[in-house]
């Protein structure tokens, strides 16, 4: 675990899942071992898992406290919970509720903030209690952007069932448009593609700016190709253009960019002709 302090905003990292159940090639498809080579001058070792001999990757949930609200984004996982397709995630008994008491309770936070509802990103707003589904963060209002929940809620999917649905049924689920603010530091913004209503986060502090994005990029070296898309993207086409359009938009911005799945945060800058991720200090 770790925190940045951006002026008066602390941003941790909560990681539930410290390595991926997925190959680089394998999650994106139009990737090669040659191509992602071409980058290992600036990969390793900050992006670089030496045991997979691959890059690295997290399944990780961000704290995010500012002067007004306590709030997480994207909560892993979970425990208990039937994702038969994955040893990793089927049935868990991890220990994220006892990591994140290291910091706070779960009657503190004020924000959950999903990105989007995929099945890594949802896990931990619900656990299971007598048998049934209950919400993680009793006092919390889960943020969920409307056009997300309108797609989602006509499947028959498990995390749906399990970690989306009983927020809804108990009136904990806020659906807001894609630009919604939550307080003076932290709005949404859209990044559709990877799902059809996928938001990222954006602190703005008196110190600069972050932005908390979610699957926008799963893999660091998608800063210098981001036409590679995941193969779990909904559209990988208007994924692709608008990881391209960010990438744009935030080279040598100075603003700190989180991912959820990169094993650390940082910068993207401007490298010769591309762009390049540099980790944050």
């Amino acid at each position: 675990m770790s925190t940045i302090h951006l002026g008066e905003i602390a941003i941790t990292s909560v990681v539930e899942i410290g390595r991926s159940f997925f190959a680089t090639t394998s999650i994106l498809p139009d990737s090669t071992p040659d191509a992602i080579a071409a980058h290992h001058s600036w990969l390793k070792p900050h992006f670089w898992d030496s045991t997979t001999d691959d890059l690295g990757s997290r399944i990780q949930c961000y704290l995010v406290r500012t002067p007004q609200h306590t709030v997480l984004i994207d909560t892993c996982v979970g425990n208990d919970k039937d994702r038969g397709g994955s040893p990793l995630w089927h049935m868990r008994r991890g220990t994220f509720l006892e990591d994140l008491a290291a910091f706070i309770t779960p009657d503190q936070v004020d924000y959950v903030i999903c990105t989007h509802l995929h099945v890594d990103h949802v896990g931990w707003n619900t656990r299971l209690v007598d048998d049934h589904w209950v919400p993680t963060f009793p006092r919390a209002v889960y943020v969920i952007a409307g056009e997300e929940w309108e797609y989602w809620k006509h499947e028959k999917d498990l995390c749906i069932a399990d970690s989306v649905l009983p927020v809804v049924e108990t009136g904990q689920a806020q659906l807001v448009e894609h630009d919604h603010a939550i307080d003076q530091w932290l709005r949404l913004e859209p990044s559709p593609g990877h799902t059809p209503g996928h938001v990222c986060v954006r602190v703005s502090s008196s110190a600069g700016q972050a932005v908390l994005t979610g699957d926008l990029m799963h893999r660091t070296v998608q800063v210098a190709e981001p036409q590679w898309s995941s193969r779990f993207c909904y559209d990988p086409k208007r994924a692709a253009a608008t990881r391209r359009e960010f990438v744009e938009r935030h080279a040598n911005s100075g603003v700190l960019i989180v991912p959820t799945h990169f094993p650390r945060p940082g910068y993207i800058v401007r490298e010769g002709s591309g762009t390049r991720f540099s980790p944050a200090a």
